[in-house]
Order: structure tokens, then sequence, then C-alpha cells
């Protein structure tokens, strides 16, 4: 799909991945509004507190987003949470409400915000090849190698990961595609406020290239999953060839 002209929806796009993703797809011609419980200060888009993971704010923000650029023909899901919590740790057993509101905005979240994008989507009338709309879902390389305190994060991840295939053959017949990117550890601004010593210490393992993901990177393959039409049902590591390991 060329992205000229097109609305465009990025969850979590006020900062990180999301807010790279937003400015690469504004640089390119899209309309782009950004859903996020957090204030977005991205010139040129239009912005919307959304909670992905409740039925009405999402279905409100997507309604706003488009009586202000007309119907999305792409979303892409970015907003998530990743705190650190072992299933059994010092002072008992992991509180079920943490692990619940992990996979209530991530994968919960995602499958929110599919839905009813999708939903508007299949209406559209169709572009080349049939195409009418694009999802791009960000999952994450703990979806196959959670590490130790990632059991609610990997376990939200893995079924994005889990949620792309089956997704993508459903809405296939009305011309909707749809992939998930699954990215290493990536130079987000919470990365950044580590000190250098523990950047370097996260890069090291990395095979090639032996640095952390930069945001542009995430971007521009969010940018390739959108205009390359034969591109469907698939899980992209970005990662650098990198393995986790145990902790």
């Amino acid at each position: 799909m060329n992205l000229e002209g097109h609305a465009a929806i990025v969850t979590g796009g006020a900062s990180g991945l999301g807010r790279e993703t937003a400015a690469q797809l504004l640089r390119a011609g899209a309309r782009v509004a950004v859903l996020d419980l957090n204030a977005c200060d991205l010139p040129n888009t239009f912005h919307m507190v959304c909670d992905v993971s409740d039925a009405a704010s999402a279905s409100d923000a997507i309604a706003a987003a488009r009586d202000k650029h007309g119907p999305a023909r792409i979303l892409v899901n970015c907003a998530g949470i990743a705190p650190a919590k072992r299933i059994v740790g010092r002072e008992g057993p992991m509180a079920l409400d943490e692990f619940l509101r992990v996979i209530q905005v991530n994968l919960i979240g995602t499958f929110n915000m599919m839905r009813l994008a999708a939903a508007g989507m299949v209406k559209l009338d169709p572009l080349e090849d049939g195409e009418r709309g694009v999802i791009v879902s960000t999952a994450s390389v703990a979806a196959y190698e959670g590490q130790i305190g990632q059991a609610a994060y990997a376990a939200s991840k893995g079924g994005i990961a889990s949620l792309t295939l089956p997704a993508a053959r459903e809405l296939a017949q009305f011309g909707v595609r749809v992939m998930a990117i699954a990215p290493g550890i990536f130079k987000t601004p919470l990365i950044e406020n580590m000190p250098q010593e523990v950047q370097q210490s996260l890069a090291a393992p990395i095979p090639f290239p032996k640095r952390l993901g930069d945001p542009s990177e995430f971007a521009a393959l969010v940018r390739h999953c959108i205009e390359n039409r034969y591109l469907n049902g698939e899980v992209i590591r970005l990662d650098g060839a990198t393995r986790m390991a145990a902790r």
C-alpha cells in the first residue's frame, strides 16, 4: 500500500517505537492519529487519549480519528507495558491482578484495536490487488525466549505472535493483511535512561550489529510491511540475531 494520503492509527505513539513509527508514516504522507494515554508532542498528528484495553475507549478513539482523517486503512499496535515480576518472589506468588493487567493491555488491547479497526477496513473500497487495509502489531523476542521475571510479558507477546496468522487468514477474504514484528532490545527512552555500562552489557550478546536497535529501524520495517503487498501472516524478528538468555 502506498502510504500517501491514507489514514493511519498508531497506538502507543506518544513515545518510543510508536512515536518513531508515527513520525516515519507522517513523512511518507500518511495522515496519522496517535492513540495513547500519554500526551503526544509529535507535530501534525491527531492525538486522542485512549486505553486500548477498554472497549468503549478504543471505539471512541477510532471514531474520533475517523472524523479527523477519514477511515483508517492502517493500524500499528505499539501500546504495551513490560513490568518485571517473578511468578514466585520473596513476598510469595505474583498477584494475579498483575498478570491480568499485562495480558489486558498487551494482548487484549492489541486484539481490541485489531477487531475495531478491521471492522472499518473491510467496508472500504479496494485498492491495488484488492487491498483494503494493513495491521501491524508489536510482539517481542520474549515471545520465544522469555527471561526470568518476564512470565506475564512473554505470555502476552506470545499471544500476539500466535494471533497473527489466524487473523491474517480470516481477514484475507477482505483484502486486509496482518503482520507482527518481534523486536529485540531497542534504544527506547527507558533504555536510554539506564547507565551507559548497563546499555553496553545489554548490547554485548547481540551477534551483529553489536548494538541496541534504533527505533528508526523498527519504524522502517513497519513501513515496509505496509508497502510490500506480498507480506502477510508473518511475525518478523528484528533483533540482530540475538537469542535471549534465561536472565
